[in-house]
């Protein structure tokens, strides 16, 4: 199985920001659990280097896969992927960053809202395109745009909750960015907020298994 297929296996990938640096290692053991592997830490999170360093070295072995999050220039890819990271998530497009991606052999994933972003952002090298954000153009959106371009793989994100989930994936989407509604920003994280996260996760899993068929 090779990176792209074990990042959209379960179909969701938890976008982790704003929790405390911390925090993270609990976190990322708890969305394990509950059987989400992709982990995307944004690099606007406090000492985000290290943090995808310490997840990435502690949950190694363990079928986790660690990413950086809204990054904006190759400056940061490279920093990241060098930290750790084995993929980059992009809210735009930005050609150099994919460049730099690539040049380290880990997967871009840069965001994009229309069919012109979406194949310009491929035509660069990107594996996967991220549609963001999704809440605002909606699952008819995905549909409409794998009909002239079914070969660009597509995920969505912004605004991902359970009641949505099945339509984005029927709409076409390998996989889904999901934020707060699965990973809290919280100040502290114990116990039950770790069995919390757990939860939503198996529920989002279950959520996309179903909608696969």
């Amino acid at each position: 199985m090779n990176l792209l297929e074990q990042i959209t296996q379960s179909g969701i990938v938890a976008v982790i920001r704003g929790s405390k640096p911390e925090n993270i290692v609990s976190i990322a053991k708890a969305l394990s659990e509950g059987g989400v592997k992709a982990l995307e830490i944004t690099v606007e999170t406090p000492k985000a280097m290290s943090i995808i360093e310490k997840v990435a070295s502690e949950l190694d072995g363990e079928d986790v896969i660690i990413g950086a999050g809204t990054v904006l220039d190759p400056e940061t890819a490279r920093a990241a992927i060098l930290s750790g990271a084995k993929f980059v998530f992009s809210p735009t497009v930005n050609p150099e960053t994919i460049k730099m991606s690539k040049r380290y052999g880990v997967l871009s994933i840069p965001g994009a809202m229309t069919p012109t972003e979406i194949l310009t952002a491929y035509e660069h090298g990107a594996d996967l395109i991220k549609v963001f954000p999704a809440n605002v153009v909606g699952a008819s959106f995905i549909k409409n745009v794998k009909g002239p371009l079914p070969h660009i793989p597509l995920m969505a994100t912004g605004g991902i909750d359970v009641d949505n989930v099945g339509s984005f994936i029927k709409a076409g989407a390998v996989g889904l960015g999901v934020g707060s509604t699965l990973v809290p920003a919280v100040s502290e994280v114990d116990e039950a907020v770790c069995q919390s996260i757990t939860e939503k996760a198996k529920q989002f899993v279950a959520e996309v298994a179903k909608a696969r068929g």
